[in-house]
This record gives C-alpha cells, structure tokens and sequence, in this order.
C-alpha cells in the first residue's frame, strides 16, 4: 500500500478515471457493433457521421488511439461502401 497521502490519492484518482474510461470505450464498442449489423445503405450512410462522431470524441479525450479511430473510421466507411 501507498505511504504517500499524494500516492494514495493518485490511487483514487486512476481508479475513478479507469472506471470512467471504460465506459466510454464500452459504448463506442456496442454502438460499432450495432452499426455493422445494419444492413440497409440509406440507414447506414444516415448513421455514419453520427459514429465518427462518437469515435472522435472518445480519441479526443485518450480513450483510444487516434489511429485506432482512424481505422474505425476508415472500416466502417468501406462497410458502407460496400452496401
């Protein structure tokens, strides 16, 4: 355990952030999920600025990578391409 009171707080701190985080990155991964499910081109290209959106808000605030979002992105645009 942290003897510092500064290290104990930083140990709160991370754990608040992480929990944090994780929430957000949780979210983007169910809405990607459910945005390569849809099938119909005119929902999709409707959908698709709304997702890049969300992803980079969350690359924004270093949830993820912004190259990861950027391949996000970047598949999903050829899924909607290729409806």
């Amino acid at each position: 355990m942290a003897n510092h009171i500064s290290a104990i707080k930083r140990i709160r701190q991370n754990e608040k952030r992480r929990l944090h985080n994780r929430y957000y990155a949780r979210t983007m991964r169910s809405a990607v999920k459910k945005f390569r499910s849809i099938t119909d081109k005119k929902e999709a290209t409707e959908r698709y600025p709304e997702i890049t959106s969300l992803i980079d808000g969350i690359a924004k605030r270093n949830i993820i990578h912004k190259n990861k979002a950027a391949n996000l992105k970047s598949k999903l645009a050829k899924q909607v391409n290729a409806l």
